[in-house]
């Protein structure tokens, strides 16, 4: 079972067992269509709602998705997460800032913070240009910024080293 908070306030549960989906214990009856990268269609008790991905943190297991034009903040939880926290050795607690790195190829479209600026977990770092789609690269923790590696307009590579973190 996977535990969703959106927003940071409301909680769901979200299991699936033999072919079904249950919100909360609630078998949802829906059909899902991707209709490409990113992008989703979904006809949930005859509404329909256009879903977007805007972002997605695998390390800290949270998106950032639009629903028919408003945007919710989803952080994922499962059972080794659980756990983990139960330990105390949640990955929230353990983090260290770590530089921020090309998740892809793309283009350098704007860097909002300066060397030596200190950023909050969650603060735009960088946006970077890919597949025609612009991404928004966030802090995953508090910081300071140190050495900047690209300018406004450079191309870069997938896991090239865009701004050093301290």
């Amino acid at each position: 079972m996977i535990q969703a908070t959106v927003n940071t306030g409301n909680g769901y549960s979200y299991e699936e067992k033999n072919g079904s989906i249950y919100i909360n214990g609630e078998e949802l009856i829906l059909d899902l269509k991707k209709l490409k990268l990113g992008y989703y269609h979904i006809l949930l008790n005859g509404k329909s709602y256009n879903i977007e991905v805007l972002e997605s943190i695998k390390s800290t297991k949270s998106h950032q998705i639009r629903i028919n034009g408003k945007v919710f903040d989803v952080q994922l939880r499962d059972r080794y997460d659980k756990l983990l926290h139960e330990l105390g050795l949640d990955v929230n607690a353990s983090q260290k800032i770590a530089d921020l790195k090309a998740p892809m190829p793309g283009l350098v479209v704007d860097i909002p913070v300066a060397e030596g600026q200190e950023v909050k977990k969650g603060e735009t770092l960088l946006i970077l240009e890919a597949m025609k789609m612009e991404n928004t690269l966030k802090a995953v923790a508090d910081g300071i910024v140190g050495k900047i590696n690209v300018r406004k307009g450079q191309a870069v590579e997938k896991n090239e080293v865009l701004i050093q973190l301290g």
